[in-house]
């Protein structure tokens, strides 16, 4: 069974786009490299043959994964997210205990985690420790360096 994946209408339409270039860009510039070095010669000892053919193979897999999230996907809206508790697509601005550091973070679905956007995955060590809890709860984050703990300050939009 496959995984549903939930993501904003920004996220779905990026996606959309990278399997459009990958299907009408890519695939027929590899199918180009496979013909030009079949037409050098005898395929047997032809390593530019092997490699594109490799090339299209890892093109196809990814093309097919591709097409299997878009299809597995649900958009979800931020219009009626509910601000009491911690969510897909909730902002959440949170304060490290240890060092008072503020970071503000958006939660998204791990194909458009981006962390220089402020967009860090459900499926983050941080992600799963926010996900439905509520303002002013601590959580534990386990980090390579130990456990770390935020305070969750304030949740929006």
């Amino acid at each position: 069974m496959s995984k549903i994946t939930y993501l904003t209408a920004e996220g779905y339409k990026k996606l959309q786009e990278e399997l459009n270039q990958l299907v009408s860009v890519e695939r027929p510039r590899i199918s180009a490299q496979i013909a030009e070095a079949r037409d050098k010669g005898d395929l047997s000892e032809n390593a530019e043959y092997d490699a594109a053919k490799e090339a299209q193979g890892l093109l196809e897999l990814k093309i097919s994964k591709l097409q299997e999230t878009i299809n597995n996907s649900r958009i979800i809206k931020s219009d009626n997210l509910d601000l009491s508790k911690v969510f897909l697509l909730s902002k959440v601005k949170i304060k490290n205990l240890k060092n008072n550091a503020v970071m503000e973070y958006q939660i998204v679905s791990e194909n458009e985690a981006n962390l220089k956007e402020g967009k860090i995955s459900s499926e983050s060590p941080i992600g799963r420790a926010l996900i439905g809890r509520k303002k002013g709860d601590k959580v534990e984050v386990k980090a390579p360096s130990g456990i770390i703990i935020f305070e969750i300050q304030n949740i929006s939009k």
